[in-house]
């Protein structure tokens, strides 16, 4: 029987610079635990072989691939953040959207007050909403 389901993030490159950045963004969040692959490969020496990070109390699994694929992230799956004030979607749009995509524009919508939509540098879709 299954044990737990966690999104896996599968990077090109940058899974810990994406990490890090995270954790700057959400208070409280954390890196549990990282491993790095070595010299003799298969990955670039240093990039993310598996590692865990708790984002609000939620695990996620982050990889650099050495396989080059022909798909990478997609705004099909996002992750949906509840704010606690329109501030801090303002905030985290800021952060979030510098030198990534906006997808929906920050506004008020008939299902939240505030809200925006956009895939960040690392190419993760985040949906930001005060309802």
């Amino acid at each position: 029987m299954a044990r737990e389901i966690n999104p896996f993030l599968m990077f090109p490159s940058g899974a810990e610079q994406a990490m890090n950045f995270y954790i700057s963004l959400f208070p409280g969040s954390r890196i549990e635990g990282i491993e790095h692959f070595d010299k003799p490969g298969p990955g670039v020496e240093g990039s993310v072989k598996l590692a865990t990070l708790n984002l609000l109390g939620r695990k996620l699994e982050f990889f650099d691939s050495p396989v080059r694929h022909a798909f990478t992230f997609t705004p099909a799956i996002s992750f949906a953040v509840v704010c606690e004030s329109a501030e801090e979607v303002d905030r985290l749009f800021a952060a979030l959207s510098d030198g990534g995509q906006v997808l929906m524009g920050l506004d008020a919508y008939p299902f939240a007050r505030r809200y925006g939509w956009i895939n960040d540098k690392f190419g993760i879709s985040w949906q930001l909403r005060f309802t």
